[in-house]
């Protein structure tokens, strides 16, 4: 049988310290874990042999007995310090140091950057009435992470790439011992990437990702209304470490209308009807979203008298439909009127308390042909 040397099995000198030989350890324990090798049997006899000169050589008792001895037939044959046949390290080490390899180990094999989805993004963008009620195409404007075009993301100068971070091997942290304590902190060389970048790329400044304009064109829906709100999936910013984008949300606002006001999907305007037409009846033309149409004001018509013209508001958003348009009437009188306007703006005052005042469909005249 081939005797073990220990400090052989660790690469390491006989000199070395208790940190270097727990660095060792931590190095080679990386390379032969079995469930890094499940094809490799060799690799798993070869961790048992690194595992069992660690468990010797970081015990100072055991260490100097093994040092006033010299290599051994192995941990069975090493007098005063012998095992089970059994030995396994997930039960046999429990001191804390070897909970610490092992947790840094499968730390290790994890990725060191979760992957995180990119952040929303939110625009604003402001329409006419008309623009809500037919639908319209619209250009938006707005800048976003996105990849360097310069080194792609990768961070680095043309040319260059990352290396292990020399001061926490790549692991992301650093760890120091305090008493009975063991304290981890991230690296502040690498910020817990475990990645150091020798030459940062001189566009982005190491960032991998820039500030850049985006122009989309968009189709806003009929019947859009105030906070109507337009997902774009993926166009907002870039994930991390390989992370889905993020959405873009555009929210809509309709812009001040100098003839209607919108109460849902109705819409409400005023027309100014003279003090004798309104006692007498007449034609007149109101507005509309399109075209303007012609409407009936009967005799007597009291001021505030609104008239109904049946789907000629606002299409239902995503649904079928439109509401109302609401024409209400405004008489005019005469700033200095004389007995007769008088008499017939009591008498449509009348009519108003009579119950005329209520909204009624709006009635066209007839095409003349």
């Amino acid at each position: 049988m081939i005797k073990r040397d220990y400090y052989h099995l660790l690469g390491i000198d006989p000199s070395a310290s208790l940190e270097e030989i727990k660095k060792a350890y931590r190095r080679l324990a990386h390379q032969y874990h079995p469930d890094k090798n499940p094809d490799n049997p060799s690799a798993g006899d070869h961790f048992r042999l690194i595992t069992e000169a660690y468990e010797i050589l970081q015990d100072t008792r055991k260490r100097a007995a093994y040092d006033r001895q010299g290599p051994s037939m192995g941990r069975w044959g090493f007098e005063g310090f012998g095992e089970p046949p059994d030995f396994s390290p997930q039960k046999d080490f429990v001191d804390g140091i070897f909970e610490e390899i092992l947790e840094d180990f499968f730390r290790a094999d994890r990725p060191r950057q979760r992957r995180a989805r990119g952040t929303d993004l939110r625009f604003n963008l402001e329409i006419s009435l008309e623009e809500a009620a037919w639908g319209s195409e619209q250009k938006i404007r707005f800048s976003r992470k996105s990849i360097c075009p310069v080194c792609r993301g990768s961070r680095c100068a043309p040319g260059t790439q990352t290396t292990v971070c020399p001061y926490c091997e790549g692991t992301g942290s650093l760890r120091t011992q305090r008493g009975f304590f063991i304290v981890e902190t991230t690296c502040e060389r690498c910020k817990g990437e475990g990645e150091y970048i020798p030459r940062p790329c001189p566009r982005c400044g190491g960032a991998g990702v820039l500030k850049i304009p985006q122009v989309f064109k968009i189709s806003t829906p009929p019947g859009a209304d105030n906070g109507t709100r337009l997902r774009l999936a993926g166009e907002g910013e870039m994930g991390r470490n390989g992370g889905s984008a993020g959405d873009l949300y555009v929210i809509l606002s309709i812009r001040r209308h100098p003839v209607f006001t919108r109460s849902g999907n109705d819409l409400t305007c005023e027309i100014l009807v003279e003090l004798s037409l309104a006692f007498k009846g007449t034609e007149v033309e109101a507005p509309t979203l399109k075209d303007p149409v012609r409407i009936k004001i009967p005799p007597k018509t009291p001021p505030g008298k609104i008239f109904i013209l049946k789907g000629m508001g606002m299409p239902a958003l995503q649904g079928r439909g439109r509401g109302d348009l609401k024409v209400q009437i405004r008489v005019e009188a005469p700033s200095r009127p004389g007995k007769k306007e008088r008499e017939m703006m009591e008498e449509l005052s009348r009519q108003g308390r009579k119950g005329k005042m209520g909204p009624e469909e709006a009635s066209f005249p007839r095409s003349a042909n």
